[in-house]
């Protein structure tokens, strides 16, 4: 029997890059591993990300710029959940991540967590943000 493995695949449409930027500032677990971008010779997409393969802890990401213009993008009901050990780094996500971005839930504690936040960020991805219990 194969061992399959699963990524979750995150298409942009020109804004790949800045988004890996902002996510690498902020994660230290934020690691690209390979990196191809398209060339002089495919036109408007030039430098844009072709695919990106990330490590984010330890989830597999598949980052591209897509070039045909789809009639959709992110949705919320597809986020990436952080768990965070240290309140003061969520925070911190929290803040970056929502800047000009959009608030689904403030940062709280909502029963199931000491403290949780649920973001999308201004490139459309969607943020689950939640402290460990201790």
């Amino acid at each position: 029997m194969s061992k399959n493995s699963v990524s979750t695949h995150l298409m942009f449409f020109g804004a790949a890059s800045e988004a890996m930027e902002l996510y690498q500032s902020e994660f230290d677990e934020f690691k690209i591993q390979e990196i191809y971008k398209y060339g002089d010779s495919d036109g408007e997409m030039a430098g844009k990300i072709k695919i990106a393969k990330v490590k984010f802890a330890d989830h597999d990401l598949i980052i591209i710029d897509s070039p045909p213009v789809h009639d959709f993008t992110f949705t919320p009901a597809m986020s990436l959940f952080v768990d965070f050990e240290d309140t003061a780094d969520l925070d911190h996500a929290f803040e970056v991540l929502s800047s000009n971005g959009k608030v689904f839930m403030p940062l709280d504690n909502y029963g199931f967590s000491p403290r949780f936040g649920w973001v999308q960020d201004r490139f459309g991805v969607s943020w689950q943000l939640n402290l460990k219990p201790k």
